[in-house]
């Protein structure tokens, strides 16, 4: 690169800067567009007057807060205040209503309904999935197989409760594990799973199943009922539905009478106000019929 002296470019008729490269291509000295510059010193003007007016620089102790006193945090309150006067009539008309007069009142329904929806997907989506169609060891909530009962009052109870949570209150059902226990032998655990599977028109091995039927009958009829479908009132689960709630194949069902499972659900009292347990129930139920 080299020049020494500018001159004005024969094509363009703008001055040069003085600038060579290869002999021949000269930097024009142009100027810039008018309106581009104005541009540039309008957004000066600009951030001066917001770095005034909004908070902009940290300081030792925190930041400027600007002539406004604004922040992002005070306005998102502000917002969710906004919402919550804006719920506040719906809300106090859900706090003091019966579950059964929350179906008789259409907007009030749509309400816990929507708020319930809210609630669960904050809280109980990590277990039950984003629409409750649950996993194994977490029911789905969309059929209409309750283990306590699906009636609004049950559901109510077993969220405010949990199931073998530490809540005084939680509702227990303790399935013996006959293999890790040794109160049943590993081939009358494979019979008797052969005849739960065979409730369900899932058995392969007939000879199993009646054998089975006699270990059933002695050991499990009393929670499950003598045809193995089930008692709400233990939260003993039906068998005859091909509903599984760890799985329905043979393994699965030998783990489940070897262990006895006994999964938790936390008590959600206390956590969350009887409003929003009562939401949450609404919304449950509108999962998995009516009851």
């Amino acid at each position: 690169m080299s020049g020494h002296h500018k001159e004005v470019d024969a094509v363009t008729g703008v001055e040069t800067t003085g600038h060579v490269w290869d002999g021949d291509l000269k930097e024009l000295n142009k100027p810039l567009p008018r309106w581009w510059l104005w541009t540039f010193y309008a957004c000066i003007v600009w951030a001066i007057g917001y770095w005034v007016v909004y908070p902009a620089w940290p300081t030792m102790n925190g930041y400027t807060e600007g002539m406004w006193n604004w922040s992002a945090r005070a306005a998102a309150m502000d917002e969710v205040k906004a919402g919550h006067d804006a719920q506040a009539q719906f809300r106090d008309e859900l706090a003091k209503a019966t579950l059964g007069d929350v179906k008789t009142k259409p907007e009030l329904l749509r309400f816990a309904t929507a708020y319930g929806q809210s609630v669960f997907g904050t809280n109980c989506s990590p277990c039950h999935g984003r629409g409750a169609q649950g996993s194994p060891g977490y029911p789905n909530l969309n059929d209409d197989d309750w283990l306590w009962g699906g009636k609004p009052e049950d559901i109510v109870q077993t969220i405010a409760f949990g199931i073998r949570s530490d809540h005084k209150d939680t509702r227990i059902s303790a399935m013996p594990r006959f293999g890790m226990d040794s109160v049943l032998k590993p081939e009358q655990i494979s019979d008797a799973a052969e005849y739960v599977l065979s409730l369900s028109s899932k058995s392969t091995d007939k000879a199993a199943a009646e054998r089975g039927a006699a270990v059933f009958a002695e050991n499990c009829a009393a929670c499950h009922g003598e045809k193995g479908t089930g008692t709400q009132e233990m939260g003993a689960p039906n068998l005859t539905d091909a509903i599984w709630l760890y799985g329905g194949d043979k393994a699965m069902v030998v783990e489940s009478i070897q262990t006895g499972r006994g999964g938790i659900m936390p008590a959600w009292k206390g956590r969350l106000d009887d409003t929003a347990i009562k939401a949450v129930a609404t919304y449950v139920q509108s999962l998995g019929g009516s009851k």
